[in-house]
């Protein structure tokens, strides 16, 4: 019987273009989870390189990957640093109500 080897599975290595970005962070926006959503930019901030972002926000390496983790919890200002040196902004977009 032949042994079976895994390697864990890393999305930062296919977020390439500004649309996987965008793409990526749209789908975790729409899932409504803090956490989902916050783990989804710290693989976002990954792919662009953590030391990269790191420099355009001001803040330091570490303090981005406890924010931008599953357990995270970024302030409003992190996240409009991260959003700001990834090049995107949010916008604001009504919903209709359930029927």
């Amino acid at each position: 019987m032949t042994k079976l080897t895994t390697t864990p599975f890393d999305a930062a290595k296919f977020i390439r273009t500004a649309d996987d970005v965008l793409d990526t962070l749209n789908d975790a926006l729409e899932s409504g989870d803090a956490a989902y959503v916050a783990s989804t930019l710290g693989v976002i901030a990954r792919s662009e390189g953590m030391s990269k972002l790191a420099s355009a926000t001001g803040m330091n390496r570490q303090a981005l990957y406890t924010a931008l983790s599953e357990c995270g919890n970024p302030t409003l200002d992190t996240l409009l640093k991260v959003l700001a040196a990834l090049g995107v902004r949010l916008k604001a977009e009504g919903v209709s109500a359930a029927a």
